[in-house]
């Protein structure tokens, strides 16, 4: 009898010690900087799966977890990498949802994540050049390569009927990676690029590339920019000058605060933002719903499907440590197994717990190709009295 008290005072303290265990995740994205309007709710949707984990009380047997912010800045390599050194180092994470931007996400892989065998998964970086990144199978994303959205903008504007465009892109790994997928897919498809400049962001004039850009025609001006910064700029530059006033908008250009700044003067323009109208994007929006954000503003639902894939890796590992679960994102995001969407979590801990398989879709659909690729779908938008609209999926 005595044993057996003793063996259950045991594992009570076990439990109790499980339960109050703590795992740190680095929410490591641009909450200063050109994306700044776009990373709030993003980190928000990261940090809502994030809380959905913990609140569970199936993660690991007991271990709650918390986000830990980190500012990458977008544009800043330097700062980025001191800010995940110090996630790492200081703080202590388990794993990083991030970066926002493929220059900074670039330098975070070489300099920190590889050299600490530290997991990442980025919602938002694009770059192409980070498919063959030397990573060590540490790398992830959950938003699809440029080279994939280059040609989805390709295909919008052969679907609109217009022949010749002008091109500029913020003068940065995301922009000239986007801006050479982009011309390369329009130009094999018959279309024509009059004329391509790039911009630095942080500049209060853009007359003169805009009136390079002018010169040589185009019917739209394509802006591989960030909303906050210079494709801001441009566009501002080219409504002054009447040189354009039809714009293609990828995905760094597409957010709230350019519709705000503009309003209708940008009527007509259209662009390309990942997303998808399947059953988990719907699921995305009711379990924002009152959170203070809205589940399909770009990017939120990959970067909540980011901490989601981070911590049911682990789950399924049973380990919090980076070599352990690694193996483990591509196991959880892809099938067999049980679908599991936005919300659904807890559902998914107790399958992996009772040795079960899953199939992460979650609010994107996600499923993870190549060296940790998503396949992605993106969403063709147009603005309409001042306000972008959802024309389809591609």
């Amino acid at each position: 009898m005595k044993k057996r008290i003793v063996a259950t005072i045991a594992a009570a303290i076990v439990s109790t010690t499980a339960a109050a265990e703590e795992v740190k995740i680095g929410m490591l994205q641009g909450f200063t900087g050109p994306t700044e309007s776009l990373v709030g709710p993003m980190a928000m949707g990261g940090d809502l799966a994030i809380q959905e984990v913990s609140d569970s009380g199936l993660f690991l047997g007991g271990m709650t977890v918390v986000s830990v912010r980190g500012d990458s800045t977008c544009i800043d390599a330097a700062a980025a990498t001191a800010a995940a050194e110090r996630l790492i180092t200081s703080e202590g994470v388990a794993a990083i949802n991030g970066a926002t931007c493929s220059g900074a996400t670039t330098a975070v892989v070489n300099n920190v994540a590889v050299p600490n065998g530290i997991v990442m998964i980025s919602p938002s970086a694009t770059s192409p050049a980070l498919s063959t990144i030397e990573d060590n199978g540490l790398f992830f994303r959950t938003a699809p390569s440029d080279a994939r959205q280059g040609e989805i903008m390709a295909n919008v504007l052969n679907n609109r009927g217009v022949k010749s465009v002008a091109l500029t892109h913020t003068n940065n790994d995301y922009g000239k990676g986007l801006a050479d997928a982009f011309q390369a897919a329009y130009e094999a498809s018959g279309g024509s690029v009059t004329a391509v400049a790039a911009h630095e962001d942080g500049k209060a004039d853009y007359s003169a590339e805009v009136g390079a850009l002018a010169a040589a025609g185009g019917e739209v001006l394509v802006v591989a920019g960030y909303l906050d910064q210079g494709g801001k700029g441009m566009i501002q530059a080219s409504l002054d000058s009447g040189a354009f006033d039809t714009f293609m908008l990828p995905d760094g250009m597409v957010g709230d605060s350019l519709t705000d700044n503009f309003g209708d003067a940008i009527d007509g323009s259209f662009g390309t933002v990942p997303g998808t109208d399947s059953p988990g994007a719907a699921m995305m929006t009711d379990v924002a719903e009152g959170k203070g954000f809205n589940g399909t503003d770009p990017y939120v639902p990959e970067a909540y499907d980011a901490s989601a894939l981070i911590l049911l890796a682990m789950q399924s590992a049973g380990s919090t440590k980076s070599e352990d679960f690694k193996s483990h994102v591509e196991k959880v995001a892809n099938a067999p197994g049980e679908q599991i969407f936005p919300g659904e979590l807890a559902k998914a801990l107790q399958i992996l717990a009772d040795g079960g398989e899953i199939d992460y879709v979650g609010g994107t659909a996600v499923e993870l190709i190549g060296s940790g690729e998503a396949s992605g779908s993106y969403r063709e938008v147009e603005v309409k009295g001042g306000k972008f609209e959802t024309v389809t999926y591609h």
